[in-house]
């Protein structure tokens, strides 16, 4: 049994959380779990749809490259299924085409934060309060940390 020496450094201004990261692992597993859900009722809502051949019309097509959505617990990544639409050109039919509800095509922030975002800045900016913004942030806990005491 070998024994290693070598200690892992801490990146100035990071930390690690256990707590946090087993939330971060959770939330990724129930957004995956969604999202595919989703798919499945959208690919099930057109499975009598069939090409010329006699093929599935609407298929899933791989996943799209993974991207990180930051969220209230901080960034979740997340791998999105593609959905295609196997109609040839010829076809007088439009093409059909997946949007997902859950994950918006371009979204790199949950909501929830778009909205916090604003409030946090003029808040922050015009009393030097951020007891609201932090309750906000941390569920209705209330402040994490008084500024008052840092000051």
């Amino acid at each position: 049994m070998s024994q290693s020496n070598v200690t892992k450094l801490v990146q100035p201004g990071t930390f690690s959380d256990l707590l946090t990261d087993i939330l971060r692992d959770g939330a990724r597993t129930l957004l995956a779990q969604a999202v595919e859900a989703e798919v499945a009722a959208f690919t099930a809502k057109h499975v009598d749809l069939k090409t010329e051949d006699g093929h599935q019309r609407i298929v899933r097509h791989g996943h799209l490259p993974e991207r990180e959505i930051m969220t209230g617990i901080g960034p979740v990544a997340v791998r999105q299924p593609r959905v295609r639409d196997r109609a040839t050109d010829g076809d007088d039919v439009s093409r059909i085409q997946f949007t997902p509800a859950i994950l918006p095509p371009y979204a790199r922030r949950s909501r929830s934060l778009n909205v916090l975002l604003p409030v946090l800045y003029l808040k922050g900016i015009s009393t030097g309060d951020f007891a609201q913004g932090c309750s906000t942030l941390t569920g209705g806990l209330g402040p994490i940390v008084s500024l008052s005491a840092v000051r």
